[in-house]
């Protein structure tokens, strides 16, 4: 019999949605008051989220300005509906509405922004270790087809994180913080502006052996920008990134190990010194044109990486990816209007080599990789009404996938080819029944492409289509009294979901197309702030993903994600002294297994952050993690069956703390 508490999850997150409806309809006397402040490029990006008729969110530095800034995991903890776990480190898994589900390496089904441009490689694939999280001024989180206006057509949307400028971050900022085991980290930052001239830069680095075997990691980083206003009406904007990340994989453990063990390496990590070793470099520029009633961004980027990978192989990758993009912005009376285009091109010099302790042995693979992907996208905003608004658009998505081998130990086809394009339609409706208070609906087409890593997993290609969807969302947002709320309502119908699929003993591939299935669930934010000292931050995610009368695996559940993720967080106090318990709730643990034959189990992880005023500019944090030494297993690489001595599993960060100092000149 299902556990009461389990069917009664569901409810909570519409339970929270109506909440709003209880609170008092008229305007709390501070409502009333008008309070005349200096708008920030934040309060831009959540004016531009509040347009959107679905599920979009932008999280302020200062919302996790307590944490230990290591990876997106730390950053993005509430915003509802993404999920992320930690694996090691700074590799989590991120995904947003089950995108990417079964890749449990890289990233798929998001594209990833910095400051606006994709980092991610021309074919859609990417590492999101190269976002600097300790850098952000906020992050822009558009879930969905809602994230058309970075010209994403994916299923999860996009993720943008913007750095300060001179403008923003005057002055010298210093940060720093030390913990448990070995863990150092620190940023320096400084920010200039005259006239008609800012520089901004800053610099990081990192430092941790891990809280397991074999997880030692080594970072630094750079970033910087400077913005030039050639005119009145023209200003131009470069960035630079420089990323230099070395990161020891302790690799998956068994059930068994997980849960008794949690501090040990996979034994074949260990032997093959497995790693991932990142070295980037970025070059962006943006240029606006104010027009009046309309805006013009143009810009251009360049990014040079290095992959050094000793996993099964050896893989050793250079790439170079280059393109541009436009997008133009028009806002006259009740309409407004957005057109943009975006191109990236990216060549691949991709080498296997046997692994012979973390070191090259004999070549096995040599192949030059070529990809790009091009998109056209546009959007229609009308008024018909004061509150309501209609909205429609659509992307044309194109990609080109080549691969020309130089070396291969089989006999292999040395060229292979794919080629894709699709339209994906938008049509949304947003109504603002009372300020503060808005609802909205929408309908749209996710398609995605696969990448070298679906394709090229043998030498030659293997034949898969793009992954589509049409998705159906729901929901409310807004603020009343000393409640604020964000509640999104999904269901995505997938035709071709790109997952690990066994199709014949045969067939050595492992990923391949799905017939149907279908992806639903529940975003669910509930802020409540009764006093300037206290503050109840909650999420809930429910997530019901599985397959739709599948020939193998009928309506079966598919693995990774559990059903129910509930964080809550409560900060007592103010800037002076504060501190600030937090949950993180799993209710029962997702599958493992497409044949769901193996399930983990719930947990609960007990922690908190605190943080008090040194003197003017100065402050000092703590972040506990873990309190309770709970073990448990908190992300898996999905499977097709399992058995006792599968290794699949990692499990959730050990007891950690740790603790640093702020300081703004």
């Amino acid at each position: 019999m299902q556990n009461p508490v389990t069917r009664a999850a569901p409810l909570l997150a519409l339970a929270m949605a109506a909440l709003p409806a209880a609170a008092s309809a008229e305007a709390t006397e501070a409502d009333q008051t008008i309070i005349v402040t200096a708008r920030t490029d934040t309060d831009a990006a959540e004016d531009r989220a509040a347009k959107t008729p679905g599920g979009a969110d932008v999280v302020r530095h200062e919302d996790y300005a307590d944490k230990s800034i290591v990876s997106l995991r730390d950053t993005l903890g509430f915003s509802p509906g993404v999920y992320l776990q930690p694996r090691f480190g700074q590799e989590v898994r991120i995904s947003i509405r089950g995108s990417g589900l079964s890749r449990g390496y890289h990233m798929r089904g998001l594209t990833l922004l910095q400051d606006g441009v994709p980092i991610n490689l021309a074919d859609a694939n990417g590492d999101f270790q190269e976002l600097e999280p300790i850098f952000f001024d906020h992050l822009e989180v558009y879930r969905g087809a809602n994230a058309l206006r970075f010209g994403s057509g994916t299923l999860g949307g996009a993720i943008n994180g913007v750095t300060p400028t001179g403008r923003t971050a005057e002055g010298i900022y210093l940060r720093g913080d030390m913990g448990s085991f070995g863990s150092l980290r620190g940023l320096v930052s400084a920010g200039v502006a005259a006239e008609r001239v800012d520089i901004w830069g800053a610099v990081s680095a990192d430092s941790s052996d891990g809280d397991r075997d074999h997880m030692r990691r080594r970072s630094l980083r750079f970033h910087g920008n400077a913005g030039i206003a050639l005119s009145d009406s023209i200003t131009t904007r470069l960035y630079a990134s420089y990323n230099h990340i070395d990161q020891q994989l302790p690799g998956a453990l068994t059930r068994e190990e997980a849960l008794t063990t949690p501090r040990k390496a996979n034994a074949a990590s260990i032997a093959g010194d497995q790693a991932r070793d990142i070295e980037s470099l970025r070059l962006q520029s943006r240029t606006s044109v104010d027009l009046g009633a309309a805006r013009l961004d143009v810009g251009v980027f360049v990014n040079a990486k290095t992959l050094h990978h000793p996993i099964y192989q050896l893989v050793d990758q250079k790439s170079l990816d280059r393109g541009g993009f436009f997008r133009l912005d028009y806002a006259s009376g009740a309409i407004e209007a957005t057109f943009g285009g975006e191109l990236r091109a990216g060549s691949v010099h991709s080498r296997r080599f046997v692994n012979i302790a973390g070191r090259r042995g004999a070549r096995t693979f040599d192949a030059e990789q070529f990809a790009r992907t091009a998109s056209l996208y546009g959007e229609l905003r009308l008024k018909p009404a004061e509150k309501l608004s209609l909205i429609v658009g659509g992307i044309y998505a194109d990609g080109v996938r080549r691969q020309r081998e130089t070396f291969n130990t089989g006999p292999v086809d040395n060229r292979a080819r794919a080629d894709f394009g699709a339209f994906s339609p938008k049509f949304g409706v947003l109504l603002d029944p009372m300020p503060g208070v808005q609802i909205y609906g929408n309908y749209s087409r996710s398609v995605e492409f696969p990448g070298f890593i679906e394709l090229a997993q043998l030498t030659a290609f293997v034949p898969l289509a793009p992954q589509r969807a049409w998705t159906a969302e729901i929901g409310t947002r807004g603020t009343r009294g000393l409640l604020h709320w964000d509640l999104s309502l999904y269901r995505a119908d997938i035709k071709g979901e790109l997952l690990q699929y066994a199709v014949s003993a045969d067939i050595p591939a492992s990923t391949f197309n799905a017939a149907k299935t279908r992806h639903e669930g529940i975003e669910a934010a509930l802020e409540i702030t009764p006093t300037d000292w206290l503050r109840l931050r909650q999420v809930f995610t429910y997530s019901n993903f599985h397959f739709r009368r599948d020939t193998v695996y009928g309506d079966n559940r598919l693995p990774v994600v559990p059903r129910h993720v509930y964080r809550a967080e409560l900060r007592l106090g103010g800037d002076a002294l504060h501190i600030a318990p937090a949950i993180e709730w799993v209710l029962k643990g997702p599958f493992a297994d497409y044949r769901n034959r193996a399930r983990t189990s719930g947990y609960a992880l007990l922690g908190f952050t605190a943080g008090m005023r040194v003197s003017d500019g100065i402050d000092a944090f703590l972040d506990a993690r873990n309190v309770a030494g709970k073990k448990a297993i908190g992300d898996i690489s999905a499977a097709i069956d399992v058995i006792a001595a599968s290794a699949i599993y990692y499990p959730v960060e050990r007891r950690a703390v740790s603790a640093g100092l702020r300081a703004r000149f």
